[in-house]
């Protein structure tokens, strides 16, 4: 394994996942598209890159070096920072400047840098700044609510806060949750049935735009050697 890494929840409503890793040797893999955006802290070489990863619309290729320890910040739906709007993020990524000592620039501030323990406590100082902000009527329709605003009004707030439609997200979590079952060791047949697909070539479209794999690699890869 070229990279190791520990991951836990976090107290904070903003975020969904902490993640601290490793870089053990070079190497590359495909990743899977990925409908929330994060913020990334690399340290290689004695100094640390501070970036914003946009969401990824569709599968690509993550290539590393050896040697560098990362933090990853993964936003909830529903969670953005106004003067980076997600859509401008979509597929990319955006290095924050260094600013003196451990810090780097954020919305013209100097900001600490921070680390797999204290990463709560820099979200929080982040939302009572205003920095970042949660959309409720997002996290809503994220749970098949119907907020009391026009239609009009709910997919300009789904695309402020998240970059991408209700429906693209929507399909996204429908591939994750197909490969989920497969992992399982649920038949492809009864995961097109489980999940809502036509039949398994729409399944298997699905995964090559979002998962990277075909149903079947994912399938034998749940099954005991």
């Amino acid at each position: 394994m070229s990279i190791s890494h520990e991951l836990r929840p976090s107290d904070s409503p903003y975020v969904e996942t902490i993640t601290h890793g490793w870089t053990l040797s070079n190497g590359s893999s495909m990743r899977p598209a990925e409908s929330n955006w994060h913020m990334v802290f690399v340290k290689e070489h004695g100094r640390t890159h501070s970036l914003v990863v946009g969401p990824l619309t569709s599968v690509g290729v993550a290539s590393w070096g050896v040697g560098a320890e990362i933090l990853w910040v993964k936003f909830k739906l529903g969670v953005f920072m106004p003067h980076l709007p997600v859509r401008g993020l979509l597929d990319l990524e955006q290095n924050l400047p260094e600013a003196a000592g451990k810090s780097f620039w954020l919305k013209s501030a100097a900001t600490e840098i921070p680390d797999f323990e204290n990463a709560d406590t820099f979200i929080s100082k982040l939302a009572r700044d205003e920095i970042l902000v949660f959309d409720p009527v997002v996290d809503a329709l994220l749970n098949d609510q119907l907020p009391s605003v026009p239609a009009r009004t709910m997919r300009h707030h789904f695309l402020r806060a998240t970059g991408m439609t209700q429906s693209r997200i929507r399909q996204m979590k429908q591939a994750q949750q197909a490969k989920a079952l497969l992992q399982q060791g649920v038949s492809i047949l009864d995961t097109v049935h489980e999940v809502g697909y036509f039949d398994q070539p729409h399944l298997t479209r699905a995964f090559k735009q979002f998962i990277g794999h075909t149903p079947a690699q994912i399938l034998r890869s749940s099954q005991p050697e």
